[in-house]
């Protein structure tokens, strides 16, 4: 079998109906498995699946398993040379699928690759980015990463039109070798939310594998998909996993560091926004609130000790 597609899937029916009819096109001549992982939602999905994609694997948890852990009960049962990654709140276009599987054979070093992603109006989306160092995360306090000579994270500064060797491929569209993988583990389910990939392919070239960002068209992330359900508590999974990431792979000092700048970021954010709130700028009190609720929050941004799945 030459692919196996892992969706995990809460709660976005329409975005999952949608994704699922891009892929049965975009399959072409693969020989190919798609799996969608339901992590207990409540609006229909699973009927839906069941009744419009009898093709599809599909998984019913009984529980919301985050990302990391919805991806790997199916990464679990993929027979595909490659796996992928893929979101419901993507559109698979033309013969991205079949290229990117010819990418990877003529490519035997590469263990995880990223094809080109977009916007929903048809600009490039930053889909692989650097690690979130320490240097990175007081860039972006700072608010330096707004101009693009300054923006090594996100690399906003490259138009993504050249392959290029890159610390992390976003698990919104991620292909991975299997063989790969079984070497160097599933995804570590620590992570509920944000930071798995980064971890998946930080360990991936731990192991002596590239991960690459590979210019084959083309894949469109709206970015509303489950996510965007989750309002101002998005930006306090995003500083734990951030935490997270620094705890495991830098130490306790790396994360309390981390967990610092993060914390100041959303700090001046919410000052920022409740200033602009005062001259009546639109949207202004809508920002403010969100970022002062994140910061209520942030004592339980400070991440739990729990056992990692992924080494």
């Amino acid at each position: 079998m030459d692919l196996s597609i892992v969706i995990v899937n809460w709660n976005t029916q329409d975005l999952l109906r949608d994704c699922l009819s891009s892929v049965e096109l975009g399959l072409g001549k693969l020989q190919a498995e798609v799996f969608v992982v339901d992590n207990a939602s409540d609006d229909g999905s699973p009927l839906m699946v069941q009744t419009e994609f009898p093709w599809v694997k599909l998984i019913e948890n009984r529980e919301n398993l985050g990302f990391a852990g919805g991806n790997n009960v199916a990464l679990r049962r993929a027979y595909g040379r490659y796996v992928m990654l893929l979101n419901t709140d993507t559109l698979v276009h033309g013969s991205v699928l079949e290229t990117a599987i010819s990418w990877m054979d003529a490519h035997p070093s590469a263990g995880i690759m990223g094809p080109r992603v977009l916007n929903s109006d048809g600009t490039i989306q930053p889909s692989c980015s650097a690690f979130p160092s320490l240097s990175n995360l007081a860039m972006q306090t700072a608010g330096l990463t707004r101009f693009r000579q300054f923006d090594r994270y996100r690399m906003t500064g490259w138009n993504r039109s050249s392959e290029r060797h890159v610390d992390v491929i976003s698990g919104a569209a991620m292909f991975v070798r299997h063989s790969a993988m079984q070497q160097v583990g599933l995804l570590d389910e620590a992570f509920f939310f944000y930071g798995e990939e980064t971890d998946w392919c930080r360990r991936f070239r731990g192991h002596g594998w590239n991960v690459v960002f590979s210019p084959i068209p083309e894949i469109t992330h709206f970015g509303n998909g489950s996510a965007g359900k989750l309002n101002h508590k998005r930006d306090v999974l995003m500083t734990e996993g951030t935490t997270r990431l620094h705890l495991k792979h830098g130490g306790l000092f790396a994360g309390m560091i981390c967990y610092l700048l993060l914390a100041a970021h959303n700090v001046s954010r919410a000052v920022f926004w409740a200033c602009l709130s005062t001259l009546d700028r639109p949207g202004a009190k809508d920002r403010a609130r969100h970022f002062s609720r994140v910061v209520v929050d942030l004592p339980r941004a400070w991440p739990a000790r729990e056992r990692a799945i992924g080494s």
